[in-house]
């Protein structure tokens, strides 16, 4: 690889078209589109201040790296990327991507980052601010995450998560093929309209959870006495709740074990009653 070493970069494109190169110590200072169509790229302790400067570039290594809020809609339509030990203040960041990896990666404005992305691994990943990270991307693997942005992972599919402490509203929607392992999720709303979610040895916090969903399978959760209302018009749920769950109203069909059951509430034309509710003996 050829090195471009401590240099500035400004105005229209400075770094168009470059293959096989190693950047280190550079700083983007302003304009648009500084790193632009290029391939096989490795980028360490650099910094990033105009417009869209990673645009079209194929395999590519980020690492030790800042993007200033200036630095919008910094990484779109590059596939193949790995990014390391890199903090983010910039928002929408990576779009209509293929196989991106982060890891140890602070977003401070995650604000419509992660939209359509195919193959995405999370390692150690925190997301403050902003809504609807996640929008439209699918083959997800996470192991560790910190978000409090809003309205995470909406119509998603294939998405596993491991680890994760998320605060948010309207989770997990329109979402197809979630599992969820040992995770704290805590927001109004969670996992409505999806289809095959299941939560494993999860806490679960806020109102109306897991409502007009098909396929829903808890094993080990526990609830927040704030969750009322849960599993409205579910069909074929299966729950295995430790602890007490507050309330559970209008559930299609499945089956759901709890501890405890604070109340059950069918509305009068609610659809059927073929779901088995039951506390342990």
């Amino acid at each position: 690889m050829d090195l471009v070493k401590d240099k500035e970069f400004g105005g229209e494109r400075p770094l168009f078209g470059m293959h096989d190169f190693r950047l280190e110590n550079i700083t983007i200072t302003d304009g648009e589109s500084g790193i632009k169509c290029c391939q096989n790229l490795e980028c360490n302790n650099s910094k990033f201040y105009g417009k869209y400067p990673w645009w079209h570039v194929d395999g590519s290594l980020i690492s030790n790296c800042y993007f200033a809020p200036g630095s919008r809609s910094a990484i779109w339509y590059s596939n193949d990327m790995v990014m390391k030990d890199c903090v983010i203040d910039g928002p929408k960041f990576f779009r209509e991507m293929k196989n991106l990896e982060l890891e140890n990666v602070k977003i401070n404005d995650a604000d419509e980052t992660f939209w359509k992305v195919d193959g995405l691994r999370l390692k150690n990943v925190e997301l403050h601010e902003g809504t609807y990270p996640f929008m439209f991307s699918r083959n997800i693997y996470v192991n560790g995450l910190t978000s409090d942005a809003k309205y995470v992972f909406q119509y998603c599919e294939n998405v596993e998560l491991h680890h994760a402490k998320i605060v948010t509203k309207d989770s997990f929607w329109e979402c197809n093929n979630v599992t969820i392992y040992d995770s704290e999720i805590d927001g109004e709303y969670l996992a409505w309209h999806s289809k095959n979610v299941r939560l494993v040895r999860c806490h679960i916090g806020g109102e109306q959870p897991l409502c007009y969903a098909d396929h829903i399978t808890l094993e080990d959760c526990t609830f927040d006495a704030a969750c009322d209302r849960a599993f409205e018009d579910c069909t074929n749920i299966s729950a295995q709740i430790k602890g007490a769950i507050t309330n559970i109203k209008n559930p299609i069909s499945g089956r759901i074990v709890a501890d405890s059951i604070g109340s059950v509430t069918y509305d009068e034309f609610a659809k059927g009653h073929d779901c088995i509710i039951e506390t342990r003996a």
